[in-house]
Order: structure tokens, then sequence, then C-alpha cells
């Protein structure tokens, strides 16, 4: 059987492909950026796609000799690097109508529980999905999954280990919301068995394990599957979560993708319930028995604690060079002035302070950008170099000075470093 994947290789996606690959299907991934995926998934083909720019007709060659069709594909919010209708809706809309016109009667939908009665774009893109999909005349089979449970870490499930692992108490908005889980592996299980099972289905399963579990209590016990001492939960005020995800939707339209968002908090608020009647005929384990196949390690724990570090260093970074640049505007002639005493004629000394001022104050506007964070953390190591390299020629003396620039240039390019290790998002 030759499935096509639509985002083949996000987290859900990504188990797909990787289960229906040990199952002996012929894997085509499609995604918007395949490079990793390639060398994750040497066995599947890949094609780079961005859904925002598909139509019915671009999906047609794609789709030829294919058996059946997966999507995995899903945003958050809308923002420059996602639309949701084009994801959700018009996406499905168009695959459906490239599927009937190509013959490929066969169609997973990965969905999200909730999403009928659920306000806000994301839920109303992906009842629109989940709709034009049922009116089609395919084969069709839509898959809702709860709160998803995985050994790798990204998006929400990286959000509650970081929550979960926080020093000295856990921090949770409504921790009394009931929440129903599901492994993501038992996701890739419903996936392999709808594309198995008897036609036709023209079916909606919701997947989560029947056990229902307060949010507090799931970062407890996260935590200890992480292996740190028991800690209180405390109910964060709803204002601050609210603040902290209206933060992270300005963040998004500089490339940064936060589960933190207006519409996850307003989904929890809500809880994730299953229904009991429309479970697959496929065993969902528990949380006890997700934690239990799968222990932690020390890569988990590091994780956890620089979750929230990672965007604490980005922001200093920022501010350091900000404010490194903003000063040696304020104060070239100063600058200037001991770079003439090592012997550096004046006219230089003021265009080589003004010139690295300027920047200072560019890196930090590139690092809080996500398209650029990783170009602006190498430059600013390169930067620091070459100001090392420099005082040594004009201004040997500034490294006498334990408080100096120079002093604290180091640990900040060290930092830096640090964050560019970090920038990996899945």
């Amino acid at each position: 059987m030759r499935v096509v994947i639509i985002g083949a290789y996000g987290l859900l996606g990504g188990y797909v492909t990787a289960r229906l690959l040990r199952d002996g299907r012929e894997v085509m991934g499609i995604g918007r950026d395949v490079a990793a995926a390639v060398r994750r998934f040497p066995s599947a083909e890949w094609v780079k796609a961005d859904l925002r720019r598909m139509a019915a007709a671009d999906w047609r060659p794609l789709l030829a000799g294919a058996d059946a069709v997966v999507n995995c594909a899903g945003a958050l919010q809308d923002s420059p690097r996602d639309d949701l209708d084009a994801t959700h809706r018009r996406t499905v809309s168009d695959l459906a109508q490239a599927c009937a016109e190509a013959g490929v009667a066969r169609f997973v939908q990965i969905s999200a529980l909730g999403v009928e009665e659920a306000p806000g774009r994301f839920a109303e893109t992906k009842r629109a999905a989940d709709a034009a999909l049922s009116a089609s005349p395919l084969d069709w089979v839509i898959l809702r999954p709860g709160l998803v449970i995985a050994p790798a870490a990204y998006g929400g499930s990286a959000l509650l280990r970081g929550l979960a692992g926080f020093p000295g108490a856990i921090p949770a908005l409504w921790p009394d919301a009931i929440v129903q889980t599901v492994a993501v592996e038992d996701v890739a299980e419903a996936v392999a068995w709808a594309l198995a099972a008897p036609a036709p289905l023209r079916r909606r399963f919701d997947l989560a394990s029947p056990e229902t579990t307060r949010l507090g209590d799931l970062l407890r016990r996260l935590r200890a599957w992480q292996g740190f001492p028991p800690a209180p939960v405390l109910a964060a005020p709803v204002w601050l979560g609210r603040l902290a995800a209206r933060a992270a939707d300005g963040l998004a339209w500089l490339g940064w993708r936060s589960p933190m968002r207006t519409t996850a908090l307003r989904q929890l608020a809500l809880g994730v319930r299953a229904d009991a009647s429309q479970l697959p005929p496929i065993r969902i384990r528990s949380l006890a028995e997700v934690l239990q196949a799968c222990p932690s390690g020390a890569q988990e724990r590091w994780f956890a604690r620089l979750y929230f570090a990672k965007p604490l260093i980005l922001a200093t970074l920022a501010l350091f060079w900000a404010v490194s640049g903003v000063l040696a505007l304020a104060r070239t002639d100063t600058s200037a002035a001991v770079l003439v005493q090592g012997g550096l004629d004046p006219i230089a000394a003021r265009a080589l302070v003004i010139g690295g001022a300027v920047s200072d104050v560019g890196l930090a506007v590139l690092v809080a950008a996500r398209p650029t964070a990783s170009l602006a953390l190498k430059g600013m190591v390169l930067l620091t170099l070459g100001y090392l390299a420099g005082s040594l020629v004009w201004a040997p003396g500034l490294w006498l000075d334990p408080l100096g620039p120079l002093v604290k240039a180091v640990p900040a390019a060290v930092l830096a470093m640090a964050a560019l290790a970090m920038m990996d998002e899945r």
C-alpha cells in the first residue's frame, strides 16, 4: 500500500510515518521543510510543499499511484508561518477533491477532541475540514486525539514537561480541569488500523484513554516520571495566563510557535474529554501504562529545566546587545578615545565604534525573530571574537578591568552558543 502523509515529520506525523514504514507501507511524506525529515526517514519519499499555496490541481500529480492519504497537518493559530483556513479547511477540501479524481478512496484525517463545540478559529477551521471530508464520496476516517503524550517533546507535550519540572512548585492554570490522554504511539496504531480496516468506514473516532485525569494530577505524575522530587501544584492566576498567552500570540508574528497561545488556553479551560461510545476497536493505554513503558533519563530532566530557560536566555541576549549598542552610540567619543590611545586613527576609531554599535543593535533585533535568530546567535559569537581580537591590538588595558566590557563579553558569547544549541523545535 502506498500512503501519502501530509505533515509527515511533525509530532503526530513522525510517529505515523515510522509506524507505517515498520508495517511495510510505501510512504510519501509531504511538508513545508523536509530537509531534516529526509535524514530521519531515508526510506520514505519526501516532497516539499507549502499548504498555504497548494490547490486541488497541485495535489493530483502527488497522488499518482497512491492507495490512501493520511492528513496529520495542523496549526494552532494564524501567524506569518501558519494560515489556519489554508492548513485545515482548504487543504482537506482540495485533497478530498483530488483524491476523488485520482481514485484514492481511503482518507484518514487527524482532527482534535472538542472541536465540535469549542469557539475560536482553530475549532472553526477544524470543523470545516471535517465537514468537507464527511461530505466527500471518499471512504474517510476522522480520528480525534485527546491530550497527546509522547516520548518526543514538542508543542503542548513540551510545555507540560516544562511545567512539571518547574523548580520548587508546579504552576498550572485550571489544575482541576479534566483531561483524557492518548499516547502518540496509540494514535499511530489507530491510523494503521484505519488504513487496514475493511471498507467502507466513514466514521469518526475519539482517541483517548477512558481514564480521566485532573490537569494538576497529570503534572504531578509527569514530574515523578521525570525523576524530580514532589512539589505542590500552584493554581496560577487566570489573568496571568491570559497575559502570557497574549504575549505568545504577539511573538508568533515574529515566527515563534509557543504552545502557550490563547487557543490552547481556551481548550484547556473547557477540558479534554472523549465520547466513550466513539472509541475505535483498539486498546488505548492509560497514562500510567504509557509512562511506565517509556522510562525517562537525564535528557528529560535537562529538557524540562531548559524549557523556560531558553526564552529567558534569548530575551537576555537581545536586551544585552541592544543596551550595549545604544550605550556605545551615546558615548561614541569616549569609546573612540580608548582606541585612539591604542594608536588607531581618530576617524577609523569613530567608524569602528559606530559600526560595532549598529551591529550590536542589529543582532538584538535579529535574535528576536525566529527566522533570523540562529544567524544572529552565530553573529554574536563571531562579533565577540572580533571585539576580543581587536582589543588585544588597540586596547589591551581593558583586559585588566575585572568588571570591564571584555570580561563580560566572554560569558555573553558562551550564552549565545548555549542558545544556539537549543534552537531546534523538533
